[in-house]
């Protein structure tokens, strides 16, 4: 078929070359000789900043290859092997890995501006969707940065039972990340026992908050209700059942001699590397760094509770998997701390202004039903500021910037969202690694491109 076509004058012009693509502009990886020395520096992750201000040595950097030697791939943005909808061009020498360019933005959705034209009652609705395999974390640090704007102190079980939703949800997180790392690496085992174990999880959160995912359950001013009957034997099953199977897990992958092929010594990054990309969570840990929200800087009530900072020494794979495997295991010890000092009381503030009145009231009291259209309606007002919050991600620091004019809705609302941090990774991880790794390395970030995109 003719690649020839008529306008509209009559004339005829000829399309570009199939197959030509499209460019996405400065985030296409342009060619090697077209490439300034300092941005392919950058590029293959030699030049960065570190927090003294000093640069890392990028001397053994070969800025001088022709382009001839080399090919330049697309991987990505199909969703099973990336993660997410995530496109990384690659410059490879045969199938060695030179240079690596994150291409993001399938997925965009514009939360954060959304989140400016939605009341602060409305607001969880919007940022739970954005990391989705743990949305009550989202709500968790909204809901924390609007209190604290707001002044207002929670009851003693709210904060207790948003703990412990916040570690099952930990759980759920890993196990979903323990699943697919497996099948990255052949395990297609492993992705059954995950996604087994998560299940369970899930279904005690649609018993307590009525949905599997994106919850709305965790709110400015407490929880959406109380805790379920029976809820302290669910768990306590829970918890036995996954923490048994963690050894099952250890069993199948630890001691496996391809298992240790692929992660032993693949994807290697050292302390100073992250700390100068300000990467959090289990890669930041791998790397021999005990920061933990959780404990570097405690909220809720977690400087209460006993628990272990899980840290790895080489920065690689097989150190991260062994951190989110070991982190399972203490969150387990945290909720069965949470089930034992579980306060009664409360489940949210009984401040007027913010909580609506009891769904029993509505029916006898013309003042509740007016008192709870006015806050589903036009919200409650937060007094004028800026506060940044963060808290302790299963993928790092998820924080949340939030500035009030007053009004009953977020002047500006922005998320530091850990998956889009923690993408700055992976050339440095990629480079001088062959394409078969690629995978299992992109696995170990544990990107979640609904945050990434938010």
């Amino acid at each position: 078929m003719s690649d020839d076509f008529f306008v509209d004058d009559g004339t005829r012009t000829r399309t570009a070359p199939r197959g030509a693509g499209t460019s996405e502009g400065a985030q296409e990886m342009a060619s090697r000789v077209s490439t300034d020395p300092v941005e392919l520096r950058r590029e293959v992750g030699a030049v960065l900043r570190l927090p003294e201000g000093g640069v890392l040595d990028s001397g053994d950097i070969d800025v001088e290859r022709r382009d001839d030697e080399t090919m330049i791939i697309n991987m990505g943005p199909q969703h099973p092997s990336t993660h997410g909808v995530l496109r990384l061009m690659l410059e490879l020498d045969g199938e060695l890995v030179l240079r690596t360019k994150p291409v993001i933005g399938y997925l965009h959705t514009g939360m954060e501006k959304t989140g400016e034209e939605l009341t602060y009652v409305q607001g969880a609705t919007n940022v739970t969707r954005m990391d989705y395999l743990s949305p009550l974390n989202n709500e968790l640090v909204f809901s924390l940065a609007v209190e604290s704007l707001l002044g207002i102190e929670l009851p003693p079980r709210a904060v207790w039972i948003r703990m412990l939703l916040s570690e099952l949800q930990r759980i759920s997180s890993h196990l979903m990340w323990m699943a697919t790392n497996g099948m990255d690496l052949g395990s297609t085992s492993m992705m059954i026992y995950g996604f087994r174990e998560r299940e369970m999880v899930l279904s005690f959160f649609e018993k307590a908050t009525g949905l599997r995912m994106n919850h709305n359950f965790i709110r400015p001013g407490g929880v959406a209700a109380d805790l379920p009957d029976g809820w302290r034997d669910d768990v306590d099953v829970l918890c036995e059942t996954i923490l048994a199977r963690t050894y099952e897990y250890d069993e199948l992958l630890t001691g496996q001699p391809i298992f240790r092929e692929r992660t032993e010594g693949v994807g290697n990054l050292t302390a100073d590397q992250a700390l100068a990309l300000s990467i959090t969570g289990p890669i930041l840990r791998s790397t021999g760094v005990a920061w933990d929200l959780r404990r570097s800087m405690p909220y809720l009530a977690y400087d209460q509770v006993d628990f272990d900072v899980i840290v790895g020494t080489y920065g690689d794979n097989f150190d991260r998997y062994s951190i989110r495997l070991n982190e399972i295991r203490e969150s387990i010890r945290i909720v069965r701390q949470v089930v034992e000092r579980m306060p009664p009381g409360d489940y949210r503030s009984q401040d007027r202004k913010v909580t609506p009145p009891p769904r029993a009231r509505i029916d006898e009291s013309m003042e509740a039903l007016i008192h709870h259209f006015k806050v589903f309606t036009e919200g409650f007002k937060v007094p004028e500021g800026e506060v940044y919050v963060a808290i302790e991600s299963p993928r790092g620091e998820l924080g949340c910037y939030l500035v009030s004019d007053g009004s009953s809705k977020p002047y500006r609302l922005h998320i530091r969202g850990p998956s889009f941090v923690n993408l700055q990774a992976v050339p440095l991880l990629l480079r001088g690694g062959l394409v078969a790794d690629a995978v299992a390395i992109i696995s170990s970030v544990d990107p979640v491109m609904g945050e990434v995109d938010r």
